[in-house]
């Protein structure tokens, strides 16, 4: 498309940007993980394990190496022998099966020696400016004890058992970001490898991976030296698990320039699509993905009466759709936004989100360019611009927050909840108003409450007069005033829903974020924490050739 608008509409912020919507969002090809990998194939990445030394109790340590075009980074990985009463997916775990850090270049002796004493304390642990991230597993017990009695035998695991888990471990944290003084994201913002979002994040998920079946392996070796390997179809049908909660979910809040950039790709990217004429080849392409939608929505199982729901609206939504596509040609259309104008008028949001991943997955070559636009220097628009006028302040509210002005922030159930930081884990946090006394320490984490109140202050002050006068009688609007700021050019940087409502559910937000991870069969504990699956059905470090054929992220 050389980068050329679409001539198609983007769909309106005001429908993606409500929570009910992002909690069905669907991981695409623009997701992280997936341009990690082919960006690793078209680099010729090599990865390689110079160290393995595990002992017979599975303790000890490994190395896992990735070797760009400039620069390697190594995951260092420390195997530990929990007990079983101490393993625990809660962030206020102490202990875990396995540690792990991503180190910037190829660790020495004295840095093993030293990380060794670091990486097992996760959140007492003081890294330095070499290490980029900091995480921790534990096993799926279940699954990991049948992997590695059927492999002791000489056999291979139950592949229901294997696909209904997903994963031999899962971590309960991958922090960076300067956190614990890991590396700062400005260090390694100008590395090409580390442009797009997250990018030294999922490449530890996916050593994390690796290091999950070799221990298994190990294992099992341990017991019967002729000790079976798990087949390289099973294996690709284990990803890493992971738990995350309430210490993700104001991410979306407080950048609101990164959301923006994520979502308007995924938004521009559909657009670019649906201008695209229809051919046989492509309707023939497309049933297919269906047909792995739908068995994908088969094996995605959830307790969480939600996410149930959700799943069943999935499947009647897919097999709707399936069954369409049956008897339509590419006679019947011009361009696909004709089917989407059906998708749109016949699927729920759910079933919509799905097929919208499906539609780019064939058409890398007229996407694939958004990947560029995602990062965002959120320092750009910090500044405030003191000259803007009361007026064109009231006017944009009015025009972008009317959903925020049409709300009593009065009303008991609009602000029964509030946000803060815990000091034990200095994470965010959700409490109910009305039960605990926290409101000295809530978090602006409500814009729409805060741009509702600044609107409430303009309304008697001249239009003409600039907002620098405003806010030296009232300073306390400067954050409103900014995030205004910054929506002008970023209009899909703002949640257009109430984030302290009785009724919102912060799944929804976690679950709009862990999509552009590329995270899959999403599973909700509670309204407040998910487990995921990362890298299922990805090809693993010893297969280079898989890397770049891009088509592993439905079930086939």
């Amino acid at each position: 498309m050389d980068g050329q608008p679409p001539k198609i509409p983007l769909r309106s912020p005001s429908e993606v940007m409500r929570l009910g919507r992002m909690g069905s969002y669907h991981p695409t090809r623009l997701s992280f993980m997936r341009q990690m990998l082919r960006r690793m194939a078209a680099e010729a990445w090599q990865v390689d394990r110079p160290l393995w030394d595990v002992d017979t109790h599975g303790v000890g340590r490994a190395l896992y190496r990735a070797r760009g075009p400039e620069r390697t980074y190594t995951l260092v990985a420390f195997a530990h022998d929990l007990p079983d009463h101490l393993r625990s997916d809660r962030v206020i775990a102490e202990a875990w099966d396995a540690t792990f850090t991503l180190f910037d270049g190829e660790p020495t002796q004295a840095d093993l020696q030293r990380l060794e004493g670091q990486v097992p304390g996760q959140e007492t642990a003081r890294m330095s400016g070499r290490e980029l991230t900091l995480s921790r597993a534990n096993r799926s017990v279940r699954l990991f004890s049948h992997v590695v009695d059927r492999l002791a035998n000489g056999e291979q695991p139950d592949t229901r058992m294997l696909s209904d888990v997903g994963y031999l471990m899962r971590t309960t944290a991958v922090y960076g970001s300067g956190k614990f003084g890991l590396s700062d994201r400005e260090a390694i913002a100008d590395r090409p490898e580390f442009a797009s979002p997250f990018q030294a994040e999922m490449l530890t998920v996916w050593l994390i991976r690796a290091f999950t079946v070799d221990i298994a392996e190990h294992l099992a070796r341990v017991r019967n030296p002729d000790a079976a390997t798990l087949s390289p179809d099973l294996r690709r049908n284990l990803g890493v698990g992971n738990s995350t909660g309430l210490g993700m979910a104001p991410f979306l809040l407080t950048h609101p320039v990164l959301i923006n950039n994520w979502i308007e790709a995924k938004e521009t990217a559909l657009a670019r699509v649906r201008e695209r004429p229809i051919t046989e080849d492509d309707l023939a392409h497309l049933r297919r993905l269906v047909g792995r939608a739908i068995r994908n929505a088969e094996e995605w199982r959830s307790d969480h009466p939600l996410q149930v729901e959700k799943i069943q609206n999935m499947q009647h939504d897919l097999a709707a759709f399936d069954e369409w596509l049956r008897v339509v040609t590419a006679d019947h259309f011009a361009v696909w936004d004709e089917v989407w104008i059906w998708v749109e008028s016949s699927l729920g949001p759910e079933g919509q989100e799905q097929v919208l991943a499906l539609l780019l997955e064939p058409f890398g070559e007229i996407i694939d360019d958004l990947c560029a636009s995602m990062s965002a220097d959120e320092t750009a628009a910090f500044d405030i611009d003191g000259m803007r006028t009361v007026g064109s302040i009231r006017a944009q509210i009015e025009c972008d927050y009317r959903w925020a002005l049409d709300t009593d922030w009065n009303a008991l159930t609009a602000k029964a909840r509030l946000w803060y930081t815990s000091t034990e884990k200095l994470e965010p946090r959700l409490a109910e108003r009305a039960e605990e006394p926290l409101e000295p320490y809530e978090q602006p984490l409500a814009p729409g409450r805060e741009i509702a109140a600044l609107y409430s202050d303009l309304c008697d002050a001249p239009s003409d007069q600039p907002i620098a006068v405003t806010l030296q009688a009232v300073p306390e609007h400067r954050y409103a005033v900014r995030r205004l700021q910054q929506m002008i050019n970023h209009p899909f940087g703002e949640i257009q829903d109430n984030t302290i409502a009785h009724d919102m559910l912060p799944i929804d937000l976690l679950r709009a974020k862990l999509s552009f991870f590329g995270a899959t069969r999403f599973d909700p504990r509670s309204d407040r924490w998910v487990r995921i699956t990362m890298f299922q059905g990805a090809p693993f470090p010893n297969e280079p050739e898989l890397w770049g054929l891009d088509d592993w992220m439905l079930p086939h």
